[in-house]
């Protein structure tokens, strides 16, 4: 079983092409085995029927008139046997006959060359039977029977040929004739015809695994190269299908970060109108319960005081509502240019909150998609956000331009730094979310000597 287990697993790691050779070989093999046999068969009984044919009518027309009426006489005489030994022995006939024997149908030899042989009673062979019957019987080197010891010491190819003896006027068997012919041109005449068979099945044979191993070599080919076409559309297919699984876990992340994060930005804004205009707004309304507001005895001039204190308060309130509604409201960014985008951020940060920012642009910037505008505004603006809260708004500096074929925005300051691990309290992380979901990097470099943050974004395939 192990055997059989590791030859078919041999046979199935070749390829089509030589599994077909070497199947089709043996197969083709066998078949012109059994051809060539059957045609060698069919050209050798063929040669030997028609040249024992020809011989026999030559023998025939030779020996039939010495021949008495056998019918009446079961003897020949002396002057048939010496007419006969006299014809036998000469001339081409003499060269070509190597024996004779001349049989009656009881088995006994009336005439034989080797006069030893006359008069004795053999068995009927088959041949002598078939050749009684009317046939005329061949075979060459096959010298089996009891009255063929001569012929089998003689070492010569031989062809042996029964040729019935007809009567006449009846056309009766009435003898036949058994004679010898040395086969030396009739063996090589067969053995050529034989090789002649042979090699054309052969070359046709060959011709034919030649001409379908072509073809199956092709189509072999032809498959495996799909196959690898296959294989490597199977393998692409797989990865795509890993990124996608990756791509739809880190969406669904994402997206729960997004919900994390709305909610804290949410919180935030909450926080900053609960700290800052809600505290004044509360303020003035307790300003307006105030005895110098509703009292009666209240002076016109502690009235107008309260009432200017209110205002102020309420001025102060709006004037942080508006600043907190600036926040979050874009500017026209998406048909803006990169570097239109950095001046709006840079130029709103020191409005709003009356410090410096140094701008350095390289001359050449990419041209941006939408969201690609948006991240980069809204992380300008957290970057210096953060910069003016916790770092004092010391050395504010934004950066932007490409390398290695990335377009990077930097924000910097020289303020004292912040602890890594408080960074969510910044609003970094959601800077971190907004530009990893567009394929970007976000960097954060963060120290006594001050912080950096930069981010870089492949845009070879942007429009």
């Amino acid at each position: 079983m192990r055997f059989l287990e590791t030859l078919s697993r041999r046979w199935n790691g070749l390829t089509l092409a030589l599994q077909f050779i070497i199947a089709g070989g043996f197969g083709l093999l066998a078949v012109m085995l059994v051809v060539g046999f059957w045609v060698t068969a069919q050209i050798r009984e063929s040669v030997l029927h028609n040249s024992a044919a020809t011989t026999a009518l030559y023998v025939d027309s030779v020996i039939a008139p010495l021949l008495p009426d056998l019918r009446t006489n079961h003897q020949l005489d002396d002057t048939v046997k010496r007419a006969l030994d006299e014809t036998l022995g000469q001339g081409a006939l003499g060269k070509r006959l190597f024996s004779f024997k001349l049989w009656r149908r009881d088995g006994t030899v009336l005439y034989s060359k080797d006069t030893a042989l006359i008069g004795r009673q053999f068995g009927p062979s088959a041949n002598l039977r078939a050749a009684f019957a009317g046939n005329v019987v061949a075979e060459f080197n096959e010298l089996g029977d009891e009255d063929d010891e001569e012929e089998r010491a003689a070492g010569v190819p031989l062809l042996e040929i029964y040729n019935p003896v007809r009567e006449p006027w009846s056309g009766e068997v009435v003898a036949v004739t058994e004679f010898y012919e040395i086969a030396d041109d009739f063996q090589a005449a067969l053995a050529s015809a034989l090789l002649s068979s042979w090699l054309i099945v052969a070359g046709a044979t060959l011709a034919a695994l030649l001409l379908l191993s072509g073809i199956v070599i092709r189509g072999s080919r032809t498959i495996d190269k799909q196959r690898g076409v296959l294989q490597g559309q199977v393998s692409e297919l797989q990865a795509l299908v890993s990124q996608n699984r990756a791509l739809r876990l880190r969406v669904q992340q994402a997206s729960r970060r997004a919900t994390a994060l709305n909610e804290r930005y949410l919180r935030r804004i909450g926080a900053d109108l609960h700290d800052g205009p809600a505290q004044l707004v509360a303020l003035a309304a307790l300003r307006l319960d105030s005895p110098a507001i509703s009292g009666e005895g209240a002076s016109s001039d502690s009235r107008n005081a309260e009432i200017a204190m209110i205002r102020m308060a309420l001025d102060d309130a709006m004037r942080e509502i508006r600043g907190i509604c600036n926040g979050l409201v874009l500017p026209q960014i998406e048909t803006a240019a990169a570097g239109d985008i950095l001046r709006l951020a840079v130029d709103e940060h020191q409005r709003r909150t009356r410090s410096s920012v140094a701008l350095t642009l390289s001359r050449q910037l990419p041209e941006l998609g939408a969201s690609e505008k948006i991240s980069i505004y809204r992380f300008v603006q957290e970057g210096l956000n953060n910069a003016y809260r916790h770092g004092q708004g010391k050395d504010q500096e934004v950066k932007a331009g490409m390398t290695g074929g990335k377009f990077f925005v930097e924000v910097s300051d020289g303020g004292p730094g912040f602890d890594p691990r408080r960074a969510e309290g910044l609003g970094l992380a959601g800077i971190r979310e907004r530009i990893e979901s567009i394929g970007g990097q976000f960097e954060t470099t963060t120290g006594p000597q001050g912080t950096r943050l930069m981010i870089t974004l492949a845009v070879e395939d942007q429009p």
